[in-house]
């Protein structure tokens, strides 16, 4: 098949029901699933020649709302005449293909011997989409696409109960992890059967050997924040801007945060850096960073649009253009082309995140083979606090601070 590359044909050869696709983001992860559904599953292939599936079944596609709303899904599925509008697919009369998102799991229990792709890790913990994920996967096919399957052995927990290795996570806690004694919060001390435990996730776990064409240039740029302020609050734990006393970490950490993203180097530092880049995407966290950012002047013939859990703007068809991405929101499940640049405005607790947000113009097939990175720091405890921790890719926790 012209249109995949032989790392992504090696993929679909190990490929089997219930595998995680593992590509760095930008891979071609949806591609590749598709041909796998497409020639393993339902024994298509296209060579010179399109040779239709001789076991077609039904296609659901549950992805990340974004990448839903904005179609990407239909443009992977066009080489294989396939559509989730039936005059478009070659299979209109016995292909039913659905694409929906996260949010709406639940709505698909009852579905029987269809293929599914879940795309995007989201099956972590015990929740609402965890069970409707487990109740989906008794009834059909289905493999799992993510470019971070999982920091810890927890995470891999639904995944193994729905390949049939465990019955449910009390055997698998039972089994396999030990907890810290006298913790206020259930706190891991050592798993056990480490080595069965690799093994297991190596029989489902298949990576795609991708090397990228791009280089990216990470640059840090310092900027300032009140350090009175900042040690006032550290001092006496007193929540300034409700004028209350701190109660917990979580409340710790939000009212550092804000003190040291408040300040307004930061916003003359991305107005700097504006200046030079015509198209710029640029992450954030919290609601009054959104406020800041919208507040800047960009200049006038530059347009400005954002993307969070309020506003769905798409990004601007002009010649300049700041595109404000909530981290929560939009940092997976969409891509741009048409940029080079990424600014962080202030820097994500979540070493996934990150990666991910920072994946959004690494593509396979971007224009640019330089892409720049811009990370806004200051020299405070916190600031490099979560900064160690990402660059140990790991997740920052405030409570190890409180």
């Amino acid at each position: 098949m012209a249109f995949l590359d032989k790392y992504q044909i090696d993929a679909i050869n190990k490929l089997k029901n219930g595998s995680i696709l593992c590509g760095g983001v930008g891979s071609g992860k949806s591609r590749t699933g598709i041909a796998y559904y497409f020639m393993k599953e339902c024994g298509g292939f296209i060579d010179d020649d399109y040779h239709p599936m001789t076991n077609p079944r039904n296609l659901y596609i549950i992805t990340t709302a974004k990448k839903r709303d904005l179609h990407e899904w239909e443009l992977d599925l066009a080489p294989f005449l396939l559509s989730p509008d039936p005059e478009c697919s070659y299979y209109k009369d016995s292909v039913k293909v659905t694409i929906d998102s996260w949010n709406n799991i639940k709505k698909y229990k009852k579905v029987f011997g269809a293929f599914f792709i879940f795309d995007e890790q989201r099956v972590i913990g015990s929740g609402e989409w965890v069970r409707a994920f487990l109740d989906i996967c008794r009834k059909n096919r289905w493999i799992l696409l993510s470019a971070t399957p999982g920091d810890v052995w927890e995470d891999y927990i639904p995944v193994f109960i729905a390949n049939g290795f465990y019955k449910n996570r009390t055997e698998f806690k039972n089994r396999h992890i030990v907890y810290k004694p006298y913790s206020k919060f259930p706190k891991v001390e050592r798993y056990l059967e480490e080595g069965y435990l690799n093994r297991l996730r190596r029989s489902i776990l298949v990576t795609m050997d991708f090397e990228r064409q791009t280089v990216a240039h990470y640059e840090n740029v310092l900027v300032d924040y009140d350090r009175v302020l900042f040690k006032t609050v550290v001092s006496q734990r007193w929540d300034i801007y409700k004028n209350e006393p701190i109660q917990n970490a979580s409340s710790y950490g939000f009212v550092l945060r804000k003190i040291v993203n408040s300040d307004e180097s930061r916003g003359v530092e991305v107005l700097k850096l504006c200046a030079e880049h015509p198209k710029v995407i640029i992450f954030y966290n919290f609601n009054y960073e959104l406020d800041i950012l919208k507040n800047l002047n960009y200049g006038k013939d530059v347009a400005v649009a954002e993307w969070n859990g309020k506003a769905h703007e798409p990004i601007p068809k002009t010649s300049k253009w700041v595109y404000l991405v909530n981290y929560s929101a939009g940092s997976e499940g969409w891509n741009c082309i048409e940029t080079d640049t990424i600014i962080f405005y202030s820097l994500n607790h979540s070493y996934r995140m990150m990666t991910q947000a920072a994946g959004r113009i690494d593509r396979r097939n971007t224009p640019f083979t330089d892409l720049y990175y811009y990370r806004l720091k200051s020299n405070s405890w916190i600031d490099t606090a979560i900064s160690r921790a990402l660059s140990k890719k790991k997740d920052f926790n405030i409570r190890a601070y409180y």
